[in-house]
């Protein structure tokens, strides 16, 4: 079944300083911070691979990303990983997993509750015991991308935003991207937000890193964050 794209308007979408939160587990990757000519890339992994057999891990797939679409420099990492770090065993609301999706919120209270939502998901299912078991780090990133919009109360996009059966936007995802789609501006379902899912890294901008956060698992949910540098702690409402 091919999800049908027609009616979907294409808005700009300028946010600056949007926030994407990760785990902190995931350090920047070095080629892509220290060399600021993505065209360079190729050779240097080739060159590379001969004394470090372990830098595919690190860097992941970078075919998956167009040459003409790498970005390099500063904070590159964080723009470039989701794209070259796939895996169908771990699909997302836009992607079966084979290919990457850059997601970022446009309000930090948007941010946590989607990934809250998400990492008490993996919580659950490895049996985790309760605590502050996670350590995150907040992104700041500017978004400027022309982005087919799937906000409002459209009866069309009520299959896509569904809140646990990822197949239809999947299928609305993968019709978009053979269309030449950018991406898609969406309203979370998690918080009171919008996000947005970009389909290439070059659409976000200048990444800079905020708040470490700790995130409490009790067990059932994600119910606390906790500032990190300040100790101030804020419970998740929902």
């Amino acid at each position: 079944m091919v999800a049908d794209t027609t009616g979907i308007p294409v808005n700009p979408v300028h946010w600056e300083r949007a926030v994407r939160i990760i785990r902190s587990v995931y350090p920047p990757i070095d080629l892509f911070e220290d060399i600021a000519e993505p065209e360079d890339w190729p050779l240097l992994i080739s060159a590379e691979q001969k004394t470090n057999p372990r830098l595919m891990e690190t860097i992941g797939n970078i075919d998956l990303v167009p040459a003409g679409r790498r970005v390099g420099g500063l904070g590159a990492s964080y723009l470039m990983a989701p794209f070259t770090h796939t895996c169908p065993d771990r699909p997302s609301r836009f992607s079966d997993g084979r290919l990457g999706v850059l997601y970022i919120a446009r309000d930090f209270e948007t941010a946590v509750h989607e990934t809250a939502h998400h990492h008490a998901r993996f919580m659950a299912a490895t049996d985790e015991a309760p605590g502050w078991v996670s350590q995150f780090r907040e992104l700041r990133v500017d978004v400027d991308a022309a982005l087919h919009d799937l906000r409002g109360n459209t009866p069309a996009f009520e299959g896509v935003l569904d809140p646990a059966n990822y197949a239809p936007a999947q299928r609305l995802a993968a019709a978009l991207r053979d269309a030449g789609s950018d991406g898609v501006v969406y309203p979370s379902v998690r918080g009171e937000g919008d996000c947005v899912g970009l389909f290439y890294p070059d659409l976000a901008h200048d990444p800079i890193q905020g708040r470490h956060l700790d995130y409490h698992w009790n067990g059932t949910r994600v119910d606390l964050i906790r500032d990190a540098t300040t100790g101030d702690v804020f419970r998740i409402v929902d």
